[in-house]
């Protein structure tokens, strides 16, 4: 067997510092290379182990991580990061000097990170190169003293739901509400991607089974194709970061809804336009740019009845399609559109949230929800293995139990049911 060996990364240098001159794999080119590139991947293979170990522990959320497995040359992201050695950036503002790499010209102009550093407010401890879209990158890892920028409308709060047809509907606290439209950059491409995707799929391609290598035509094709993806990338990077600096730069508060994107791209109708819309991706870049400010972002419960509350009146609708794009208040007969109502009545949870925890619907008062109420699942769960067919633990059933869906009982009226 294996002996065991801690995956740490001191551990894992040390041992490959004993071995990389004696072991035939690689005792004869190892010296070519920087040091930096093996460090790179001990401490990325020293992540990962310590990862999976937490997550079998319980102590990492998110999904379930497995074993660390090898990555093909073909499919990995090729990066190295450089810790020591001469790293810095040329007076010229134009060029960027490397360990082992040498001076290297820029494509953009580093004249704002070379001002911070001449004016000793900025010092680099690190560089990344990466492999990324067909370009090369470099990244500086910087200290420097950040200071905090002042919004427009500090005391202002800005509700924002976001949706496939709308991007963003936003609703701040001055009754003021805007709709930010959906730029559907991969839908506009959508064309042009099945036709270079057909001219991949007709050439000689690899085949990992049978050890087939791509031809030359294979590869062309496939860079070609891939130069689609990376300009809608771009684009949706682009329009994403502009969105969420705008509204960083307005207002002080901003309420977003924790939504369930994973569960949402498990959804074979809605998984492309989802992704295409980057949800994720604008609640993490309002969180951090809101951090810079020094502004709250504020999470809504999952479970709040957004969509379904009247924000006129706070009547709550026990069900509301999604087909249904037009909120109409049984109550007090208000009629606006779905998404703006949802985004006042997240503008509204701004006052009630509770300091420190920033989720919203999260109150020290204790909170009773009815049997049924909307702020819960509406759909009825798949029973169990062990329970019966109506759903009761050991196959239990009452004799008045109704053999319809109880999710079409209304909140206000009890079901009577006879004895017999």
């Amino acid at each position: 067997m294996t002996l065991w060996r801690p995956w740490s990364l001191p551990a894992l240098r040390k041992e490959f510092n004993r071995v990389k001159t004696t072991d035939p794999r690689f005792a004869d080119w190892w010296q070519e290379n920087s040091k930096e590139a093996y460090s790179t991947g001990l401490s990325n293979a020293a992540a990962a182990f310590d990862n999976y170990a937490k997550s079998k522990q319980g102590k990492r959320k998110g999904a379930r991580v497995g074993v660390p497995r090898r990555k093909t040359k073909r499919k990995a992201r090729l990066a190295c990061r450089f810790t020591t050695g001469t790293i810095r950036i040329e007076p010229d503002s134009r060029h960027v000097t490397l360990p082992r790499l040498g001076t290297i010209r820029t494509h953009e102009p580093t004249i704002k990170l070379l001002a911070r550093i001449q004016a000793d407010t900025a010092r680099i401890l690190s560089a990344t190169v990466r492999h990324e879209r067909g370009r090369w990158f470099v990244s500086f890892h910087v200290e420097t003293a950040r200071e905090i920028t002042h919004v427009d409308q500090p005391d202002a709060a800005v509700g924002i739901d976001l949706g496939v047809k709308h991007l963003a509907v936003l609703a701040d606290s001055s009754g003021r509400t805007r709709y930010e439209p959906n730029p559907k950059h991969l839908d506009g491409a959508l064309k042009l991607l099945r036709f270079h995707s057909r001219r991949v799929s007709r050439r000689q391609g690899p085949d990992r089974r049978t050890g087939q290598k791509p031809s030359n035509r294979w590869e062309k094709a496939n860079r070609e194709r891939n130069k689609i993806h990376h300009r809608v990338a771009n684009l949706r990077t682009d329009a994403l970061h502009k969105l969420t600096t705008r509204v960083r730069a307005e207002y002080g508060t901003v309420v977003l809804e924790d939504l369930n994107v994973a569960g949402m791209l498990r959804n074979k109708r809605l998984a492309r336009r989802v992704a295409d819309a980057g949800f994720g991706e604008i609640r993490r870049q309002l969180t951090y740019k809101g951090r810079r400010n020094a502004c709250p972002t504020i999470v809504a419960n999952r479970w709040h009845p957004s969509s379904k509350t009247c924000s006129h009146c706070g009547a709550v609708k026990a069900k509301l399609p999604l087909h249904v794009r037009v909120f109409t208040c049984d109550t007090c007969g208000i009629v606006l559109d779905r998404d703006e109502n949802a985004a006042r009545n997240l503008v509204a949870l701004a006052a009630a949230c509770t300091t420190g925890t920033r989720v919203a619907g999260d109150q020290d008062t204790p909170h009773v929800s009815k049997p049924r109420g909307a702020d819960r699942k509406t759909r009825r769960q798949r029973p169990g293995r062990n329970t019966g067919r109506d759903g009761r633990a050991g196959g239990a059933s009452l004799p008045y139990q109704r053999r319809e869906e109880t999710g079409d009982r209304r909140q206000d009226t009890e079901a009577q049911h006879p004895l017999k």
